[in-house]
């Protein structure tokens, strides 16, 4: 355990779910943890007990990705920790891979209607057809833009043009809308939707008072910081300005607020993440500008954030993450931006 998390209360200690079993931590609230193949190796899905025109079951926030371990996993939950129950409904926060990849077996499944934010499902649906903009290759003459010129890095990015649509290979037709402040009845709790962006385009949590329980995504995570970061689809965007800003939105939460988070494990001190999330952010800011006293593109301030190897897969949120920064001080006035004479986008102290 880090310092940070140490400051950090972790109600259920070190018990954390085999894979395709059902951990209750609140009456009718169940956690289960799917495996990931990455280096971030799990996700955690909830399960709410429901009840939808007078049928009996339950319902899940998110789903895990689309591979064949995920899908073993879930085979087990639904035959012996849901013992025969249906799904009624699925619940998903936000459009990555491992939240949405199996919505549209389990919707299609049990007939389950899909919930989530207009935001999240444009975007998952363009992401799994491939569109032009959100698809693997158009990402690569963005890296090029900021820095990357290693070609065996840039052929190892273009061999990923399936990733998205291999683990989410279908989003369901149709799709139920999540806004920001709707109260949704799941079971006996009433659950208010709080939305975020900078992580994704719409993401949802939902947060019940009664339960005194926030099912955060992965809006706010106990041990490692969300990935924010400036996409081929948005390359103007300042996505960790949008980031901070809605955390602003979980500070009217009592601090001891079970949180719920994707990757991790619960935890309560939810006021004192979220100011450590901010101070990291400054720290990461403080660090950027004053590497920038000389032209710096995204892919110079990469190793000055993340200080080991990366793969393809890494090394594509760290652009993002690194550029996201780069942003938020360009416009704030901070720092200038040029781009030279080999085409690469550079920033300077303004």
């Amino acid at each position: 355990m880090n310092p940070l998390e140490a400051q950090l209360h972790y109600p259920f200690g070190d018990t954390i779910p085999a894979p395709g079993q059902l951990e209750e931590i609140a009456p009718g609230l169940c956690w289960i943890r799917m495996p990931l193949p990455f280096a971030l190796d799990h996700i955690n899905l909830w399960l709410l007990r429901d009840e939808q025109e007078g049928q009996a079951g339950w319902s899940v926030v998110d789903c895990g990705a689309a591979t064949d371990a995920t899908r073993a996993a879930w085979e087990q939950v639904l035959t012996d920790g849901l013992q025969g129950a249906p799904l009624l409904r699925v619940f998903a926060t936000h459009c990555h891979p491992d939240h949405v990849g199996l919505s549209g077996w389990l919707s299609s499944r049990f007939d389950a209607p899909f919930w989530t934010t207009t935001g999240e499902f444009a975007f998952a649906r363009m992401m799994a057809a491939a569109l032009p903009g959100v698809d693997g290759p158009s990402a690569i003459p963005h890296f090029e833009r900021h820095g990357l010129v290693d070609p065996a890095m840039l052929e190892q990015m273009r061999s990923r043009r399936n990733y998205y649509p291999s683990l989410v290979p279908a989003v369901p037709d149709a799709y139920t809308r999540l806004r920001d402040g709707d109260l949704v009845q799941v079971g006996g709790a009433s659950w208010r939707v709080i939305t975020g962006f900078g992580h994704s385009p719409e993401h949802a949590s939902l947060y019940s008072e009664q339960l005194n329980v926030l099912i955060s995504g992965d809006m706010v995570l106990p041990r490692i910081s969300t990935n924010v970061s400036v996409f081929a689809v948005e390359p103007e965007g300042n996505p960790l300005e949008l980031y901070l800003e809605s955390l602003k939105k979980f500070t009217n939460l009592p601090e001891d607020t079970l949180v719920l988070p994707s990757h991790g494990k619960p935890f309560r001190g939810l006021h004192t993440r979220i100011a450590q999330l901010h101070d990291h952010h400054a720290a990461r800011l403080a660090e950027v500008l004053e590497a920038c006293t000389e032209p710096k593109s995204a892919v110079d301030i990469v190793p000055l954030m993340f200080r080991r190897q990366l793969d393809a897969h890494q090394l594509s949120f760290a652009l993002g993450e690194a550029l996201a920064h780069l942003h938020k001080l360009w416009r704030d006035g901070l720092l200038r931006r040029t781009r030279g004479d080999d085409g690469v986008i550079r920033f300077q102290l303004a």
